[in-house]
């Protein structure tokens, strides 16, 4: 006996073809954050005071840069991931459902090239 639907098992295919790839994504992007996390406190720790040109110094080497971008851009699609889980399972009417989604979508997408512009920025001294 099987609980999956006759076409189910025909197709092979889930009802929306796309859960895991998005569980897996979640929990990805969240080990991701959790070493990317960790070592932005690390340096937060590590510098020896948060006075402007102490921090504009600490973005300005390469490899913080670029680590300091790349915690930007997980978090923001990390957000980006709940937040689509939240919209789909609260809001009902489809044309609401259908605007905040891209709502969503373009406010994460601003949010990251905003903060990798300003990594970079602060990084190249412009």
């Amino acid at each position: 006996m099987s609980l999956r639907s006759p076409l189910g098992r025909v197709l092979g295919l889930g009802s929306a073809k796309d859960g895991t790839e998005h569980w897996w994504a979640q929990r990805v992007t969240a080990v991701a954050l959790l070493f990317l996390g960790g070592w932005f406190g690390y340096a937060l720790v590590r510098i020896d005071s948060l006075t402007y040109l102490d921090v504009i110094r600490f973005i300005g080497q390469p490899l913080n840069a670029i680590l300091l971008s790349l915690l930007c851009v997980t978090l923001a699609y990390h957000s980006y991931l709940g937040v689509q889980v939240v919209i789909e399972d609260y809001v009902h009417t489809p044309g609401t459902k259908i605007v905040a989604l891209l709502f969503s979508r373009f406010a994460h997408v601003l949010v990251a090239i905003g903060a990798v512009y300003s990594v970079l920025a602060i990084g190249l001294g412009r």
